[in-house]
């Protein structure tokens, strides 16, 4: 009996140990251990990013990038482990990186990273590699050192560009936000972060795009649409290729019809369609500059002397920026004369309330119909009639 019983107790024991090898095989106990390290590695490596500590980052790891991120104002940086893929002494982390730039985003800018890390012989790990997940966009800082330039009411981020081009941006965003509070109103955060990257490659490498999508705009916004409270700030991204070609005038409308998106962004939804978002960012843009209809609508002015008067306006596809230049333009051209035409025949506060009306609607089935009759007292069909007449009496 004795000798059964000590018999079964290995056998327990075995068994046990059995098991712990198993769970340690297959990664459950084994791979929480690592993950939680990972993250602990992790926090500290962005504890070091925030403190600007280079010998505390460098103990995480590669330095690489740490030096990139020294001009960037930054208020909050983080990682939260998502995924681990462990194969021995070798990882690769999966990791949301959430971080908010001081004084300008309220709530944290998110993106996706994934790191390579390795584990020395006392079971220590360090990160080899931060890279964007696959799909996801890169930061400015991962293509270079960023240059930071404070202005008024903007901060201008640069990658290969002097202190003085980034003045340059910056002096053109101070002088638009005025420009849209006067035409918008106030109620909006009234600041805008403006990223310049060096070159076309560098804007596309950010919005994680090809390049030929963007090929002759000089400038996108970024960020979340609808009424979020805590949404984080837009971006204004600008392709330096295409803005350098500008003139002064053709600068500033740019950073103003951008700046208008950031100014409407919270009251902008599924709801409104193309025509009246770039169209009013347009409308701002060119407001109270000294360009004549057929100087700011060429294209549209050009359709329509060849007696190619558009039958509707503006469908939400006649605004990609890979499809046709000259209908781009043209789209472009007429969302911001319809724009125009509410601003003249029923006044600028109107044309906010009616911009706000659309947005305002649960979905786009029937938006610009409501607003057009609550607001405008009148029909779409109405509305088109004079648009198209409008554009003639304008540009014919």
């Amino acid at each position: 009996m004795a000798g059964r019983r000590r018999v079964s107790g290995a056998s327990v024991v075995a068994l046990c140990l059995l098991l712990v090898s198993l769970v340690a095989c297959g990664g459950g106990t084994a791979v929480d251990g690592a993950r939680a390290q990972v993250q602990s590695l992790l926090d500290r490596r962005a504890r070091a990013v925030l403190e600007q500590d280079a010998a505390a980052y460098a103990r995480t790891g590669t330095r690489a990038g740490f030096g990139n991120l020294r001009a960037v104002p930054l208020a909050d940086w983080s990682y939260r482990v998502t995924a681990l893929d462990r194969t021995g002494d070798t990882a690769t982390a999966s990791a949301d990186l959430s971080y908010r730039v001081e004084g300008y985003d309220r709530s944290p800018v998110t993106t996706a990273r994934s790191l390579r890390l390795s584990r020395d012989r006392d079971g220590h790990w360090s990160v080899d590699s931060d890279r964007p997940a696959r799909k996801s966009g890169q930061q400015l800082w991962d293509q270079g050192t960023a240059r930071a330039v404070r202005g008024e009411h903007s901060l201008v981020l640069g990658v290969g560009r002097t202190g003085a081009e980034l003045r340059d941006y910056a002096e053109l965003a101070d002088r638009a936000v005025p420009a849209v509070s006067d035409a918008w109103g106030p109620r909006w955060s009234r600041r805008v972060v403006v990223l310049v990257p060096e070159s076309l490659e560098g804007m596309a490498g950010l919005l994680a795009s090809p390049a030929s999508s963007y090929r002759g705009i000089a400038a996108v916004t970024t960020g979340a649409t609808g009424p979020q409270v805590r949404a984080p700030a837009d971006r204004v991204i600008v392709n330096p290729d295409a803005f350098q070609l500008l003139g002064d005038s053709g600068r500033q409308v740019v950073l103003t019809h951008e700046t208008t998106h950031v100014a409407t962004r919270a009251h902008t939804s599924a709801a409104t369609p193309l025509w009246l978002s770039e169209g009013f960012a347009d409308w701002v843009g060119y407001r109270g500059g000294d360009r004549t209809p057929d100087e700011a609508a060429p294209e549209l002015a050009s359709a329509v002397g060849r007696g190619e008067v558009p039958d509707a306006l503006p469908d939400d596809e006649d605004f990609g920026f890979s499809g046709d230049a000259d209908r781009l333009a043209r789209a472009y051209e007429g969302g911001w004369m319809a724009c125009r035409l509410i601003a003249d025949h029923w006044g600028e506060e109107r044309l906010g309330a009616f911009y706000r009306a659309v947005g305002a609607h649960q979905g786009r089935d029937g938006a610009v119909e409501d607003a057009m009759h609550r607001v405008l007292g009148i029909t779409p069909q109405e509305f088109t009639a004079q648009w198209r007449q409008y554009v003639v009496d304008r540009l014919g």
